[in-house]
């Protein structure tokens, strides 16, 4: 991050009109990464600790299920304005948050503990 910095600083020394457009693309590559700096990989520590770094196998899976359903022949397709909704709650089925969620937006089944939620 600092390299990007001090290469935007060179580039505001003697700025012509190019590397006034650089400069500001840099600048927004900046910002972009300080907002995202949480959700980017860092896959050379991820490989140092032992840990897998190669998500072809998950693209794969995301890949059967979404694309699956956006075929035109099948006869339950989703449509992509509804699929976002549609993957958030099956992602929260995944991880275990659904029942949080619910009873987040209706709290009078917050103390019915014995009914299991599906989705």
């Amino acid at each position: 991050m600092r390299r990007l910095e001090s290469l935007g600083w060179d580039l505001e020394a003697e700025a012509s009109p190019e590397e006034t457009k650089l400069l500001g693309k840099l600048e927004e590559f900046i910002v972009y990464l300080d907002n995202n700096r949480h959700f980017i990989v860092n896959y050379g520590d991820r490989y140092r600790h032992g840990e897998p770094i190669a998500s072809g196998f998950v693209e794969s899976a995301v890949n059967q299920v979404v694309s699956k359903r956006f075929v035109k022949r099948q006869q339950m397709a989703w449509r992509p304005r509804h699929a976002h909704n549609l993957l958030q709650i099956r992602t929260a089925v995944l991880n275990d948050q659904l029942r949080s969620y619910v009873e987040r937006w209706y709290p009078s089944i917050a103390g019915e503990g014995n009914h299991r939620l599906a989705a």
